[in-house]
């Protein structure tokens, strides 16, 4: 509907330039700009070629964004920028863009939370969130479970991995495999063909005295790299598919079984996925298996939305924009560890005044959205 908020989101928190578009909860522009093959080479993220990807792509995603969706920047209610957790030096170009952006246009400015805004997508593939919402979020740099009762105001942490996230054990183990970068989707390519009983591989943090909702995987992943290093060491041929089927189903079965719980622990009756590892095949059906025994209701968001993207950062812009949150000041900066009890950066009460925007100099506009 027009009177819903039109919000544009930037997301550059890692090696994705995302820039979305959003009306309330309808996805209008979905533009990314990936600088994946540069860091493949180095077999991982790279955060200097990350910062100067996103410094080239940035004026022309939003170009692109705003050609996909239709409208004029000027038409903008509001903008809104990951503003942490991520890369510090990639943060940083994103902040800096939606400030220009935000301060040429007279719009209010809005940092978010990297991890609220993959919970808050979600309303752009399956409508408005329930509350409370249970999420488990999973990705390269982090495997948490949230609670929350507004996604702009109130996110609780459960649960969060207390070493490797389980992304980043796809990468590492894909890495000893040869598969390449990134693993998560290779590994779920092999995984398809192999035995996922074929190895016994550890389930880290199950047992009875473990934390109810914590993650770990560097246990799984030394034990899946020591496993692979006997069979070489033996001259013996090392099953790919059935290794990443084996490693595979163990992380997923780890990260179901604790989503699980912490619904039923909590009175939540429906579970929501996101990040990267969300993606992942085995773990979408897995999850929906043990959700339907349980009676939990799944949502997980199509493929594209699972990844880092600006739609998420846009819907969460819009939420804060429709709830009517303060906007963040001028004075706005990346945090590398923005904690996800902080959905947003708002001007602190004594500066709310400094962001009117009745002060905003006439600029050349054409050259930052034309």
């Amino acid at each position: 509907m027009a009177d819903e908020p039109l919000v544009l989101g930037i997301e550059t928190s890692c090696d994705e330039t995302g820039v979305g578009i959003v009306r309330g909860t309808t996805l209008l522009a979905d533009a990314v700009a990936s600088s994946v093959d540069e860091h493949a080479r180095f077999g991982g993220v790279v955060p200097e070629v990350a910062s100067r990807a996103h410094l080239e792509a940035m004026v022309p995603t939003i170009r692109r964004a705003l050609k996909d969706a239709g409208v004029a920047a000027s038409d903008l209610d509001g903008i809104s920028v990951t503003a942490g957790p991520g890369l510090a030096g990639a943060l940083l170009v994103g902040v800096s863009a939606a400030k220009a952006y935000a301060y040429a246009l007279g719009k209010p400015l809005y940092g978010v939370n990297h991890l609220a805004s993959h919970i808050c997508v979600d309303q752009l593939e399956h409508g408005t969130l329930p509350e409370p919402t249970m999420a488990l979020l999973v990705s390269g740099g982090h495997s948490s479970l949230l609670l929350s009762t507004d996604i702009t105001s109130d996110v609780r942490p459960l649960g969060a991995t207390i070493d490797d996230a389980a992304g980043e054990a796809f990468d590492k183990i894909a890495r000893v495999l040869n598969l390449g970068f990134p693993g998560g989707p290779v590994i779920d390519r092999y995984a398809r063909e192999g035995d996922p009983t074929a190895i016994a591989f550890p389930r880290g943090l199950t047992g009875p005295r473990d934390p109810a909702y914590d993650f770990s995987f560097s246990g799984l992943k030394t034990a899946v790299a020591r496993w692979i290093e006997a069979k070489r060491a033996a001259g013996e041929e090392v099953p790919v598919r059935d290794v990443s089927a084996s490693f595979q189903e163990a992380v997923v079965d780890v990260l179901t079984r604790k989503a699980v719980k912490a619904c039923k622990d909590e009175g939540v009756d429906h579970l929501m996925i996101g990040g990267g590892v969300a993606a992942n095949s085995r773990l979408r059906a897995l999850a929906q298996e043990r959700c339907e025994r349980a009676g939990i209701r799944l949502r997980v968001p199509r493929p594209k939305l699972c990844t880092d993207n600006g739609a998420m950062v846009a819907a969460l812009g819009a939420e804060m924009v429709a709830r009517g949150r303060r906007p963040s000041s001028w004075g706005l900066s990346a945090d590398s560890s923005l904690p996800v009890t902080d959905p947003h950066v708002p001007a602190p009460d004594d500066a709310s005044a400094g962001h009117s925007h009745e002060h905003v100099h006439e600029v050349s506009k054409e050259n930052l959205y034309s």
